[in-house]
Parts: structure tokens; sequence; C-alpha cells
């Protein structure tokens, strides 16, 4: 057996967001993302588990993911994968056609790629409306190319800079100006504006697709509008030693934590190369046994320091990072990070674990 350090995905809560978001969705669509292996929580877990809620779109990064997840899902039910990041050259071209998969467009070059591949599917057409990233600034010149090579488009979508900051000026100007050019290109298409943050700060503008992606996955995306979500991610480690150090005493690299008094100390058996931020080094906390306790000592690769004075802590005993008990969203806020960090942070050799 391999070192117990489990992320346990809980999918009965993945069921439960899902539901939650799409009531919240008023007609639209729900367009599931789940690009960087289903940000850390395992698409082979969780695309089939979507799907069984009746979800028949989801989205990924490139044309590598999602030729993996349509090897998981299959090409029943008319199942939609979109590549948000489009395609970069001919093979990702030829894996659009192999695997039906949908790319976002942004550029012209992209369509003559999928024109000399023989593409004879969908696209969606992406559009900056304001952020600055990834999109066309210039659509209507796209949505014309993809005509003229007759290639169908399915929809337009663009992507918010602040939605998780609901009384932000930006979130409506985007909205308007994605809404306006909607309108100049092809009124009857398809859109797609709202992430997470958005469905829940301007669920006004819903359209026809929203595309959820953290929410899925439990962390609250407005965090000042807790909407009941549940984490799907409870990342555990077990007590691999227990010792007894006294006053004054070290605990690990560079000798950061001295004892102030004699002290038990917990070696538990994940680290940073697992996930755990090396910067909960001194300062983070976990949840064992029904109370919280510190982490104590540099966090190393392998091993996590706790301080275990007072309990009756053992061996054997798991030892949640974050989860149901610690949320992912106050670990992060602690290291003035964001959720989607910590959980596509998880390393590979963390067994994931569904929980029904």
């Amino acid at each position: 057996m391999s070192r117990p350090a489990i992320a346990r995905i809980h999918l009965d809560h993945l069921r439960h967001n899902y539901r939650l978001l799409k009531s919240r969705s008023a007609k639209a669509k729900v367009m599931a993302v789940i690009k960087a292996n289903a940000y850390g929580h395992e698409m082979f877990l969780v695309a089939p588990a979507l799907l069984e809620e009746g979800c028949n779109s989801f989205a990924v990064t490139d044309a590598s993911e999602g030729t993996e997840l349509r090897s998981i899902l299959g090409f029943y039910k008319k199942i939609q994968i979109v590549l948000l990041s489009g395609i970069f050259d001919a093979e990702d071209a030829e894996l659009a056609c192999q695997h039906q998969l949908t790319p976002n467009v942004t550029e012209l070059r992209q369509i003559k790629l999928l024109q000399e591949a023989g593409f004879k599917g969908d696209v969606w057409i992406k559009i900056d409306s304001g952020m600055n990233r990834l999109g066309a600034d210039k659509p209507k010149k796209l949505f014309e190319a993809c005509h003229q090579a007759e290639i169908n488009v399915c929809g337009l979508m663009s992507h918010l800079a602040c939605a998780d900051e609901p009384d932000h000026p930006m979130n409506r100007q985007q909205a308007e100006r994605f809404n306006k050019l909607c309108d100049q290109i092809a009124p009857e298409l398809p859109r797609s504006l709202l992430n997470s943050g958005g469905i829940i700060s301007m669920p006004e503008y819903a359209f026809d697709v929203v595309r959820p992606g953290i929410a899925l996955y439990g962390a609250e995306p407005v965090v000042e509008r807790p909407i009941g979500l549940k984490p799907v991610m409870t990342l555990t480690g077990e007590i691999m030693q227990i010792r007894d150090i006294s006053a004054g005493a070290p605990v690990s690299y560079g000798a950061t934590f001295l004892a102030k008094q004699a002290m038990k100390i917990a070696v538990v058996g994940l680290g940073y190369a697992d996930g755990v931020p090396r910067a909960l080094s001194n300062h983070g906390q976990v949840f064992l046994n029904g109370c919280k306790q510190a982490i104590v000592g540099r966090v190393c690769m392998d091993y996590t320091m706790i301080d275990v004075t007072g309990t009756d802590a053992k061996p054997g005993d798991a030892v949640e990072f974050w989860g149901e008990n610690i949320l992912a969203n106050d670990v992060a806020s602690s290291l003035d990070t964001i959720s989607y960090t910590l959980f596509t942070g998880v390393g590979e050799r963390v067994r994931r674990k569904a929980v029904c």
C-alpha cells in the first residue's frame, strides 16, 4: 500500500453544488468547467458524476484535456467538450476532428488550421469584453471567416475579470459591451458570460449558458455572499510518529520553531510535494480528532509536523488539511492566495478516493 495521502472527493457534495448552481442560473444551460484535472479533483471521478446529473456540456483547457475527457465520457448523448484555450497547432486541429471537440476561436489562424484539418464540428467565438486576456478584439471578422470556411459557430462567449467583487463597475461594463457585440455579430446565437462568481453576483446576465468552475468544487466564489456550497475535496494525511520534545528543542528545517516548553509533536505524512503549501510553516492549522492543531516548523517535501500536546493523538490518525472542517477558502485567505491554487496544487502521488 502506498502512503496514506488521500484526497477524498465527495461526489454527493459535487452533485449538490451542481444542482444549486443550476437552480440559480434561470433557464441557462450549465457548462461544467473541469479543466486542470477537474481543478485537482480528478476528471475521471467528476465528469461521470456530472453526466449522471444531466450535464452534457463540459469545458477543459486544450485538445489534450479534451481527448482525455472524450475517452472518459464517450461520444453518446451529444456531449459537448469545449476547449477554452482553443487550438494551438495542426495536431490540435486533428484531435478536434477525431474526438469531436469544440474549440474556442480567438484568431483567424485557428480557423485556417481547422479548415485544413477538414473540421466539420462547432466552435465558440471568445470575445474580449474588457479583461484584456484571451479573446477576440474583432469578433465579427472571426464570425465571417468561420462562415466562409463552412465552420459552424455554436455560440459567443466572454469572461468576467471581477465577478467575485459584486460591486465592481467593470462587471456591468463587460456585460453590456458583450451583449452589444453579440447583437451586432449574430443576435440569434447562444451567449455565455457568467463564471462561478458571476452566477452569484449578476444572475440577470445568465444568458443562455453559464460556466461554473470553482463553485462546483464547493469553494464560495463570493465569500461575502455564501450560497450553501459544500466542499468536494478533503485533503488528509496520517500521523506516522509521535515525538516528545523538551523545552528549547527545534522542529524541522532551519530550526525556525523552538519549543517554549515540553511538547508532543506528531509527524504527518503529507508535505509540499503533495500540495501542502510551504507557506503554512509555523502558521497554519489542521483538523485532528475534533480539534484544530497548529503546524509547527517548516513544512517538508514529505512531512508536516503538528503540535498535539495534551491530546490522545496516535499513529494512524487522519489529519485534515482542508475540507469540511477547515475550508480551503480560509486556508487560501491566510496565505493571500485563492482556493484554486490549493486544489490544483495537490500532487499526483495523493490518491483521489471517491466518497459517494
